[in-house]
């Protein structure tokens, strides 16, 4: 992400990461992470919070600092992509809230359909409260 579309730092939306370029989805799904902390390599196997077509975000054990290059790789096709640390957020029980921004949009990355920029989670369809009633065909 270039430094002219980054907030001006200290705002509402750089602290919290509240522009959105496409649509985030909030799911778990397996990832690696390769990097170094510090000058040590690590590779960790993580979960996603969230993702989107530009990165992820993860609880991370390893310390990484923004700015930093890493590599996300998805187990399942064994895909690695560059990535970029972006934001540093809550830390809790060791780990640490990180969010990571490829070196370009990458949507097939996650093998998932994204949904509509329009799209409103809460308008999404709900299980009916009651299961259809079957009716037993009539016999002559």
């Amino acid at each position: 992400m270039s430094d002219a579309k980054r907030p001006a730092p200290g705002t509402a939306a750089d602290a919290h990461g509240d522009r959105r370029r496409t649509q985030r989805v909030q799911i778990a799904m397996p990832v690696i992470v390769r990097g170094k902390s510090g000058d040590k390599p690590f590779e960790e196997e993580a979960s996603t919070i969230s993702i989107n077509a530009n990165g992820c975000m993860v609880m991370l054990r390893a310390r990484v600092t923004r700015d930093q290059e890493i590599s996300v790789i998805n187990p399942k096709t064994v895909e690695e992509l560059p990535c970029t640390v972006v934001f540093l957020g809550r830390t809790g029980d060791g780990k640490t809230e990180v969010a990571f921004e490829f070196s370009e949009p990458s949507p097939l990355f996650w093998r998932i359909a994204f949904p509509p920029e329009d799209w409103d989670p809460a308008e999404r369809k709900r299980p009916p409260t009651q299961a259809p009633r079957v009716v037993a065909p009539h016999r002559r």
